[in-house]
């Protein structure tokens, strides 16, 4: 399996969608700007790179889209992961701090970008099948779930066992694989632009975010109703924490325990619908360590909702 990714980038002119397509020379095709998935790369920082190196645009994703699959011309199958996304703006600037450098695609490549309306695009592409991903954003956009922001719920990487250490539970931390997954999410969170960061205090959620923080210059907040024992006490409280960052205008990750994420879960799962694109998590552990849920949520307060999930975790994980 070959796998890509890319995005369909939107913007809104005149209360109409436009959205850029690219010209492969070597292909002679009109595509959606998208590449193959570099050794040890995550899928959504693999989209943001292709775009980059495309349209020399920085963006941020948005809601996941269909993916397509089809045989290349050497007969290996090729899978393409697309989302919904932004051209990131000033507000976005700590999450771009930490992704890598791009050059622009050779001639030879794309020789050529444009922004169309969607209905000039989907006239212009060459692939039918690329038409799939449009309809449903088309569908989004139309339904207003399209502007989204993400809440991402990390579970702390993996930590030394509870028999082996000797200190409290409040300072056991991570195992050298869990060091490699907080190193592996920071991509992943700068892909969906995470500006703030929320956490349990305690060492192994704290570590989990930490590494995202120190190289955006981000401040982190710990909470202390994130944490296994405030969770014992009073489970509605955390699931408060989480219903103030779904209700709230921002991009937020937020760090804590297997045990409170049952409370966690249920919380994200008050804002979603019949309607919501993919599912959520249904029996403990909820997510493995060092995976991440991103809950896409669309309007504020009381009228918060969550348009998708997702859920990724970074190509340094093992199990």
């Amino acid at each position: 399996m070959v796998e890509a990714a890319g995005a369909l980038v939107w913007r809104e002119r005149d209360g109409r969608l436009e959205l850029p397509v690219v010209h492969r020379p070597r292909y002679k095709d009109w595509s959606w700007p998208k590449g193959k998935v570099d050794p040890g790369e995550q899928l959504p920082a693999a989209a943001v790179r292709e775009v980059a190196e495309e349209i020399d645009e920085q963006v941020v994703l948005g809601v996941p889209l269909p993916s397509l699959r089809y045989t290349t011309s050497d007969g290996r199958t090729k899978r393409v992961h697309y989302w919904a996304a932004r051209c990131a703006t000033d507000d976005d600037a700590a999450a771009l701090t930490v992704r890598p450098q791009v050059e622009r695609a050779p001639l030879e490549e794309i020789d050529d970008v444009v922004w169309v309306s969607a209905a000039t695009a989907g006239e212009l592409l060459t692939r039918r099948a690329d038409r799939a991903p449009l309809e449903t954003l088309l569908t989004l956009w139309e339904r207003g779930r399209l502007a989204t922001r993400a809440v991402v719920v990390a579970r702390h990487g993996r930590a030394q066992r509870r028999s082996a250490w000797k200190g409290g539970e409040e300072t056991r931390p991570l195992t050298a694989q869990g060091r490699a997954q907080a190193k592996a999410l920071v991509p992943v969170l700068a892909a969906f632009g995470v500006g703030e960061v929320v956490t349990s205090p305690w060492e192994r959620c704290l570590s989990t975010v930490v590494p995202y923080a120190e190289r955006t210059g981000l401040p982190v907040r710990t909470v202390d109703a994130l944490t296994e024992d405030a969770f014992k006490a009073d489970p509605a409280a955390s699931a408060r924490v989480v219903e103030e960052l779904l209700s709230s205008p921002r991009d937020v990750v937020l760090s804590t325990h297997r045990p409170v994420l049952r409370s966690v879960m249920d919380a994200v799962g008050e804002g979603t619908r019949r309607w919501t694109i993919g599912a959520l998590p249904e029996k403990d552990p909820w997510l493995r360590t060092g995976e991440a849920l991103i809950a896409h949520v669309t309007g504020s307060g009381a009228a918060a909702r969550v348009v998708a999930v997702e859920r990724h975790r970074g190509a340094a994980n093992g199990d």
